[in-house]
């Protein structure tokens, strides 16, 4: 009885495992390094950035100040999905090795939007810390190709 037991959930381990490494991606890298997820009635600006097939974010080099939430327009102007994700540079490196293994995987993470081409998307975030944050598109290629900037984040 219990050999069938496990007989009928290894199929189910399969499934699962399988919808993981090519589904949903959420985990919250190092969020509290960069600030936290912005709440939408606290917005104190709106900034957007335009994503294009040159492999730049046009606007990257931000600047901030600290407890500031910024809702970010990214407008993809080009003909390739792209993406924009806010991270240490740490987290961003991490996680473009795990895009490049599994590209089709989308975001879940109030950090990050991916966006198709010829739409709009929105990162909603508040900069709790002075410093610096970078931000990169991590679909496979793009991220060596330069697609990167920075929000200086200036102390209050």
């Amino acid at each position: 009885m219990k050999s069938r037991n496990i007989l009928i959930a290894i199929p189910g381990i399969f499934l699962a495992m399988t919808a993981m490494a090519s589904g949903s991606h959420g985990g919250g890298h190092g969020e509290a390094a960069i600030g936290k997820p912005g709440v939408a009635s606290k917005v104190t600006r709106t900034l957007t950035v335009d994503m294009t097939d040159d492999m730049r974010f046009h606007s990257s080099n931000i600047a901030v100040k600290q407890g500031e939430t910024i809702r970010f327009v990214a407008k993809n102007s080009g003909k390739v999905k792209h993406e924009m994700v806010l991270g240490t540079v740490k987290d961003l490196k991490d996680h473009y090795e795990v895009m490049k293994k599994n590209p089709e995987m989308e975001h879940a993470d109030a950090n990050m939007v991916t966006v198709a081409p010829g739409k709009s998307g929105e990162v909603i975030w508040q900069f709790t810390k002075a410093g610096k944050v970078d931000f990169a598109c991590l679909q496979p290629g793009h991220f060596d190709a330069g697609m990167k900037g920075m929000v200086t984040v200036a102390q209050k």
